[in-house]
């Protein structure tokens, strides 16, 4: 079988040691990266030996108020002239050497797939609440939606994430490629158009990075006041598919997965969370009404607004 050219993308800021191991697990793919593109936030953090020491990376440098989530990953993208373009995140490690192979297999199985994602594994350090968190987006079992399961799943219809996730170009460039402006969410965004146009999303599941967080409270509101910021923005998009139900099934499921472990002291904590992450999306959702000063306070991108 002929190969296809493959060219991984990372935007990068204040890249550091899981930079240097995201680096090293990609040059020991078993399906080989042809090249590895970072668009680095200011020069200054940026480490030269990365470019000598590993000879796939080509590195753009931009200043910080140049980033955008959508139009930076664009440019990446007019950059590469791979068929297939990976996209990760600094802080995504490949769980071993097929991650690349998974997703271009999960890419080949039909035509009509434009984009497939891998799945998400907690770290070491992750917290039992996450943990459970990523068994329910990421469960083990791959899967391709389509247009026909909006009634289904919903907003998971949309699901699509650029920690770990590949794009054919020739789709990418026709359907015009990531918004070039957005706060947050690009992936979601270029996933709603690209499942209304009438293409599939793969879910690869034996595609495996080691990518979690443990958000505080606080940094849950403002990661979801910007997530509803994007979805108020692009009603096109999400107007009629809303994620309030999706939310409430993770709730409920967790509720019982604490309980059912025994964890059930970890359960206000867990309400807490959640409240503050529906409060986020909420006021997101409503931003408009919402004066400049309160916005400022409530996202977690205060460049975007300035």
């Amino acid at each position: 079988m002929i190969q296809k050219k493959i060219d991984v993308i990372i935007p990068a800021y204040c890249p550091g040691a899981e930079f240097e191991a995201l680096l090293n697990r990609l040059e020991e793919q078993s399906y080989p990266v042809r090249r590895i593109i970072v668009m680095n936030t200011e020069e200054k953090f940026w480490n030269p030996c990365w470019e000598k020491e590993h000879p796939l990376v080509e590195v753009y440098h931009l200043k910080k108020t140049e980033f955008d989530h959508g139009g930076t990953r664009n440019r990446a993208a007019q950059i590469s002239d791979g068929e297939i373009m990976v996209f990760m995140t600094q802080d995504a490690l490949p769980a071993d050497e097929n991650v690349i192979r998974e997703l271009v297999s999960a890419l080949e199985k039909d035509p009509n797939i434009g984009a497939a994602y891998g799945r998400q594994l907690p770290s070491p350090s992750c917290s039992f609440v996450e943990a459970y968190t990523r068994s329910f987006n990421y469960p083990e079992e791959s899967s391709v939606k389509t247009k026909k399961d909006l009634p289904v799943y919903g907003i998971k219809t949309f699901f699509c994430s650029n920690v770990c996730a590949a794009y054919k170009k020739e789709i990418y460039q026709k359907l015009g490629g990531f918004v070039k402006k957005t706060i947050f969410n690009e992936d979601m965004i270029y996933a709603g158009g690209l499942i209304r146009q009438g293409y599939g999303i793969a879910y690869a599941a034996q595609a495996r990075v080691i990518h979690s967080h443990n958000y505080t409270c606080c940094q849950q509101f403002h990661r979801n006041f910007d997530l509803g910021v994007s979805q108020a923005q692009y009603p096109e998009i999400f107007a009629d598919v809303p994620s309030e139900g999706e939310g409430m099934r993770l709730v409920k499921k967790t509720f019982a997965h604490l309980l059912k472990s025994g964890k059930w002291y970890l359960i206000p904590g867990f309400v807490l969370q959640s409240g503050c992450k529906y409060a986020g999306y909420l006021a997101g959702k409503r931003y408009q009404k919402l004066p400049r000063k309160l916005i400022l306070k409530f996202t977690m991108n205060r460049s975007y607004w300035e």
